[in-house]
C-alpha cells in the first residue's frame, strides 16, 4: 500500500539496535488483518452452510447447483463462489461463462483443510470459535475495562463445538496412534486395562481416542461445563465405547484417590481460574507410579516481541477466548493461553509436583506435551 505518509517513520531505539517502522510497512500489516478477518468470516460461511463439504464431496458445482444441494440462496452462494476463487481456495472452469453458468471446483489438496474435519490439517473449526468471540464483543468490552470475564459457557455452542472440531483429529486419533506409544510405560499400562482420568475432557475426544486405541483400559472424565458433558456422553455412545468412558459433571477433586493410572489434561491448564489446585487433584488422583500428563500450547519460554505466527495466534485466542473465559470466575490467576513453561513449573510446584518434563519426543507443530513427576 501507498499513501502520502508512506515515507514517515517512526525510530525506535534500544541500548543494541535501531529499527525503522514505516506507516507504509504498519499499514500493510493492517491492511493484511483486515482482510483475514474477511476471509475468516467466509471461512465460517462455507463450514456451517455445508459449501465446502459439498463442493468436496458432490464434486464441482454452479452456484445454482451449491443452493439446491445445501438449501441455501444461490446470489449469496455465486458471491461466495467468486470470493473463494478471487483468493484461491477455488477453481473455476470459464471465467468467462455468464456468472451462473461459472462451475466452481475445490482442488483435492485443499480438502484436508478445509471440508475433512477428521484431518489434522483441518482448520475451518478455528472460524468457529473467532465466530463465537466476536458475537459476544460488547461483553468482552466490558470485561477489558472491569477486569471481568466472559466464559465459555456464554460463547456458547460455536466456541465449544469449534474447539472440540479442531482437536479431535489430534485427540481422537493421533494421541493414542501415534503419541501414547512413545511412552513405553503408559501404553504398558492402558494395555493392561489401565484406568484414566481426563481432565477438562470437553466433548470427551481425547477418552475415546484412548478407549478405541485400548480396548480394556477405562476412562473417566471430569469437565464442569454441562453442555461439553452433555456432548461428550452422546459421543461416546456414538462410537460406541460408553460402557468404557464415563464423563462426570463434576470436577477432578471428586476423582477417587491414588485409583488411576494415567491422569492428563489435553489443552486446558492455561483455561482454569485456579490451576494450582486442579494440579493438586491431579496428583492425589495418580497411582504411585502412574503418569499425570499435561497438554498444552507450544509457546515460547519468554516473551519476545519478535514472536513467530503459533505466538500470534495464541495471543489472538487468549485476547478473544482463554483469557476472558479464565477471568470470568472471582479469584482466578488469568493465565490466558499464552502459558509458558516456566508458569506450568511453577504451578505444579505448588501443586506439590516434584519436576516437571518436557517430552520432547511428542512432537507437535502447535501442543507441548509435559509428565509431571510426583516424588
Amino acid at each position: 500500500m501507498t499513501g502520502p505518509c508512506a515515507t514517515v517513520a517512526i525510530m525506535t531505539t534500544t541500548d543494541e539496535t535501531t529499527t525503522t517502522h514505516t506507516t507504509d510497512a504498519c499499514a500493510e500489516t493492517v491492511f493484511g488483518w483486515i482482510l483475514g478477518m474477511e476471509h475468516t468470516t467466509a471461512l465460517y460461511l462455507g463450514d456451517r452452510l455445508g459449501w465446502y463439504r459439498s463442493l468436496a464431496q458432490d464434486g464441482p458445482a454452479t452456484a445454482g447447483e451449491l443452493a439446491t444441494r445445501t438449501g441455501t440462496a444461490a446470489r449469496y452462494a455465486r458471491e461466495w463462489l467468486e470470493y473463494q476463487a478471487v483468493s484461491g481456495l477455488l477453481t473455476v472452469d470459464d471465467p468467462t461463462a455468464a456468472p451462473d453458468e461459472r462451475r466452481f471446483a475445490m482442488p483435492a489438496a485443499h480438502v484436508p483443510v478445509l471440508a475433512d474435519l477428521d484431518s489434522e490439517a483441518v482448520l475451518t473449526p478455528f472460524a468457529r470459535i473467532l465466530v463465537a468471540s466476536l458475537r459476544r464483543i460488547d461483553d468482552l468490552l466490558e470485561a477489558f475495562r472491569t477486569g471481568g470475564g466472559v466464559s465459555w459457557e456464554a460463547l456458547g455452542d460455536d466456541a465449544r463445538e469449534g474447539q472440540a472440531a479442531q482437536n479431535r483429529p489430534l485427540l481422537r486419533d493421533a494421541l493414542s496412534r501415534d503419541y501414547l506409544p512413545l511412552l513405553g510405560d503408559v501404553d504398558a499400562a492402558l494395555r493392561a486395562g489401565g484406568r484414566v482420568a481426563d481432565v477438562g475432557c470437553g466433548e470427551g475426544w481425547s477418552g475415546i481416542g484412548i478407549a478405541r486405541a485400548y480396548p480394556t483400559a477405562t476412562v473417566d472424565g471430569f469437565d464442569v461445563d454441562a453442555a461439553s458433558v452433555e456432548a461428550a456422553r452422546r459421543h461416546a455412545e456414538d462410537e460406541g465405547v460408553a460402557d468404557r468412558v464415563r464423563v462426570h459433571h463434576a470436577d477432578v477433586a471428586r476423582a477417587d484417590a491414588g485409583a488411576y493410572d494415567l491422569v492428563c489434561a489435553f489443552e486446558c491448564v492455561h483455561d482454569m481460574p485456579d490451576p494450582v489446585s486442579v494440579l493438586a487433584a491431579m496428583r492425589r488422583a495418580v497411582t504411585a507410579d502412574g503418569t499425570v500428563l499435561i497438554m498444552d500450547e507450544k509457546v515460547a519460554d519468554a516473551f519476545a516481541p519478535d514472536g513467530d505466527e503459533v505466538e500470534r495466534l495464541f495471543y489472538g485466542f487468549s485476547l478473544m477466548c482463554c483469557l476472558p473465559d479464565g477471568l470470568s470466575t472471582p479469584g482466578s490467576v488469568g493465565t490466558g493461553t499464552v502459558m509458558r513453561r516456566s508458569t506450568l513449573e511453577e504451578y505444579a510446584r505448588a501443586a506439590g509436583f516434584t519436576g516437571v518434563e518436557v517430552l520432547d519426543e511428542l512432537e507437535n507443530d502447535i501442543f507441548r506435551f509435559y509428565r509431571l513427576h510426583t516424588g
